[in-house]
């Protein structure tokens, strides 16, 4: 476990999550979330709450008191976590977005993973960055409902098995820096451009999706941007529509197309960095479940075959092969040879790791196989049975017997020379390693294995049954998934805009003292004679203090108002201020 992990508090759900999750997971920090902060979430969630009660799911209102979020603060991570798993959910904190494999891994531990960021002022009503607003109070409260939880963690189980691609990692990485640039108001507009034009680049030069590319889809069109219903009247379930002020009410509208869900989203891909032309409508949660199994069957993790392995080394990324006899071999695949369409031989390269059954077997870990795995696979040549068949008179018939010289050759021109010294049997007795010494392994004129090198081991299948992305144990490797070097850089405040966050602190104490400590009616005048003018555009700021001085009929909130009013002359302040007003019932 990682020193940051070491500061977080784990339950029942996290105190599971394999370690190599754990670099993933970072303390939160809450402390640095300013009074500002609290206010872009108090006004986002007061909209949105106001707002969803009508047009979403629901499973929506009812979660957020199900999973401890309130609209008033900042939900702290540790008073989450002690509610959701009262419901077998957990969450923990991530540094923005973290690879596809890795989200979906936690998902499939049933943890949500929350940005600790949140959202600057300038982008409170969007933002392509994954912030608390979107995670928490987006993701956390449809998993209250138990079909929906379901789905979630089954699609992490699946997609954590996803085959990704090289182009997949590009645009990870070139997503990952927009949104830091981005959300960061220290950030540069060439900056913001450069990286705006690199996501427009990857994703422009993808020539075909790999599994990981079509189960994001899937992701993003249920998951992220989701409608439940009809087409005519669907309700909101998406998590990037629940914590958007803009899409939750552009989404509804005519000019966004309603399409039934079917397993054709996995072909149309999306742009994060604009508002969705089209989405997608399931009649109902158990729907999703049905599209899911739909694509996981289509899957290298059930279809196996020549195509799965070929996947898996054009991903350049750990992956495991299974084979007919359960054997599970994990490495980087780096070639495969192949005879009449089938896999004949297949090749890792650097740390291989062999399992059965999800658990690596004894004497076969990365110390065992620091340099690279390779075996044969298929029926020996001039025979319909093939090794794993064998019953002990075919496999003494073959001279496959320990102690024994033997020459194996394989259909397709495989061939294993050397004396057999061991072999390893499942439980039910199906032979599934064998051990050589002298051994010589080749293809064609090919030299696959050379005695020098030491002990052979073979993996013993007549084909390969499945493929995924990952170990088939995850306690084999380190680090299965790369961090990105692009980390979020922590925002530097200025004397100007630490004084004005001061001031939001101020309206912040006030109104969580009261009643208990009365409004001063004076406190308040000199407030907005100090704000008035030394920050004449903040209209947040205004906002906050124009509902306090309407809970006590303050003289000048009129002022303020009329203020306010003034300032939705500025076309990107307009509707934040019409829904401001409209909170207060200052606004029709």
């Amino acid at each position: 476990m990682t020193a940051a992990a070491n500061q977080i508090e784990f339950n029942e759900v996290t105190a599971k999550l394999p370690e190599n999750l754990h670099p993933f997971i970072v303390k939160q920090p809450y402390s640095e979330y300013t009074a500002q902060n609290q206010a872009v979430w108090r006004y986002v969630m007061r909209l949105n709450v106001d707002y969803l009660k009508k047009v979403a799911h629901e499973s929506y209102i009812e979660g957020l008191g199900l999973t401890g979020i309130t609209v008033d603060e900042i939900p702290h991570m540790e008073g989450m976590n002690r509610i959701l798993k009262d419901i077998g959910w957990a969450a923990v904190a991530v540094d923005g977005f973290i690879p596809p494999n890795a989200f979906m891994e936690f998902q499939a531990h049933n943890v949500l993973v929350i940005s600790s960021e949140i959202r600057t002022i300038d982008h409170i009503g969007y933002t392509p960055a994954p912030d608390i607003i979107h995670e928490a109070a987006g993701h956390a409260p449809i998993i209250a409902n138990p079909e929906y939880a379901e789905y979630l963690r089954r699609f992490g189980e699946l997609g954590s098995k996803a085959i990704s691609s090289p182009d997949d990692d590009l645009i990870y990485e070139a997503i990952r820096k927009l949104s830091i640039l981005k959300e960061n108001p220290n950030s540069t507009q060439q900056e913001i451009d450069q990286a705006t034009k690199e996501v427009e680049e990857v994703q422009n030069n993808v020539q075909e999706l790999s599994e990981m590319a079509k189960i994001r889809n899937l992701h993003w069109w249920t998951v992220e941007y989701g409608l439940i219903g009809s087409l005519e009247n669907p309700k909101i379930y998406g998590a990037g529509l629940l914590s958007s002020i803009e899409e939750s009410k552009d989404c509804l509208a005519e000019a966004v197309q309603k399409r039934p869900y079917t397993i054709d989203a996995a072909e149309v891909s999306f742009d994060i960095t604009a508002a969705q032309p089209h989405l997608y409508v399931t009649p109902d949660f158990a729907h999703l479940s049905y599209v899911l199994e739909k694509f996981a069957n289509k899957m290298a993790v059930r279809t196996g075959g020549l195509s799965s392995i070929k996947k898996l080394v054009k991903s350049t990324k750990m992956g495991t092969a299974e084979l007919s006899t359960g054997i599970q071999i994990s490495g980087v695949f780096t070639r495969v040879i192949d005879f009449e369409g089938a896999p004949i031989y297949l090749q890792t390269t650097g740390p291989t790791a062999l399992a059965s059954q999800g658990r690596e077997l004894i004497g076969h870990g990365t110390h065992q196989h620091p340099d690279g795995f390779g075996s044969p696979v298929g029926k020996l040549e001039g025979t319909n049975l093939a090794i794993e068949d064998m019953s002990p008179r075919d496999l003494e018939a073959y001279g496959i017997v320990e102690g024994k010289q033997v020459t194996l050759n394989f259909e397709g021109g495989v061939c294993v020379q050397g004396r057999i010294v061991t072999g390893k049997r499942d439980i039910r007795g199906k032979i599934q390693l064998i051990t050589f010494r002298e051994c010589r392994v080749t293809y064609q004129d090919e030299v696959l294995f050379d005695p020098s090198w030491g002990v052979y081991d073979m993996a013993v299948g007549k084909s390969v049954v499945s493929a995924f992305a990952g170990p088939a144990d995850d306690k084999s490797f380190k680090n299965i998934h790369k961090k990105s070097e692009v980390t979020a850089q922590k925002i530097q405040y200025s004397e100007a805009e630490m004084a004005l966050h001061k001031e939001y602190a101020v309206l912040r104490s006030w109104r969580q003292n009261a009643p208990e400590t009365p409004l001063s009616s004076e406190a308040l005048s000199d407030f907005w004679m100090r704000n008035k003018d030394k920050y004449p555009k903040e209209w947040l700021l205004f906002l906050e203090l124009l509902e306090l001085m309407n809970s006590i009929n303050h003289s000048m909130r009129n002022e303020v108002q009329s203020t306010l009013e003034a300032l939705r002359s500025h076309k990107e302040m307009e509707q934040l201020i019409n829904n401001g007003l409209k909170l207060l019932s200052l606004n029709d």
